[in-house]
């Protein structure tokens, strides 16, 4: 049986928590996009996970006195990349409409410049990569937005499966 107060609850924690990951995910595209040589950027892309589950076990002790199902684990980690990809899509459609400038794609672009020898020499052939990129680079603001919404939500989806897992705790009887 549903219980809607929960589903309520949820979404409310999800909607905080959602903000705070597109604050992270805005800091490290722009680190990303302006400082393409520090890792810094990356760092935070791969500090996705660790923080979900970081704001699901607070969500679990401070909200939920430490008990949360898989589902409401699943679901709070559901709903919070689902926001965190619809706030991220904004900022990425502002960037791609009166900033980017092609920066993007070029950027992309350099870096499979820099790749593609070593894709070579394991036998990996590039033009898929560059045929890509050439896509990437034709369509519109609202096109690349759109499409790294639906990635993150659809990765989203994975890493909020590997949440509930370890973030999920029963009562103790």
């Amino acid at each position: 049986m549903l219980n809607i107060l929960s589903l309520i609850q949820v979404k409310a924690f999800a909607r905080i928590d959602g903000a705070l990951l597109a604050l992270l995910w805005t800091a490290s595209f722009v680190l990303m996009i302006y400082l393409p040589q520090s890792m810094l950027g990356s760092l935070l892309i791969v500090a996705t996970p660790f923080f979900v589950l970081w704001r699901l076990i607070k969500f679990r002790t401070n909200a939920l006195d430490g008990v949360i199902s898989f589902r409401r684990a699943f679901a709070y980690g559901c709903f919070t990349f689902f926001y965190a990809s619809m706030l991220f899509a904004v900022v990425q459609f502002l960037y791609f409409q009166f900033l980017d400038s092609g920066k993007f794609v070029q950027m992309l672009l350099d870096a499979l410049k820099i790749i593609g020898p070593i894709y070579k020499q394991n036998g990996i052939d590039t033009a898929d990569a560059y045929a890509t990129l050439g896509i990437l680079s034709g369509m519109s603001p609202i096109e690349k937005a759109f499409t790294f919404m639906m990635q993150n939500i659809f990765i989203g989806s994975f890493v909020s499966l590997f949440a509930a897992l370890i973030g999920a705790r029963r009562a103790r009887h």
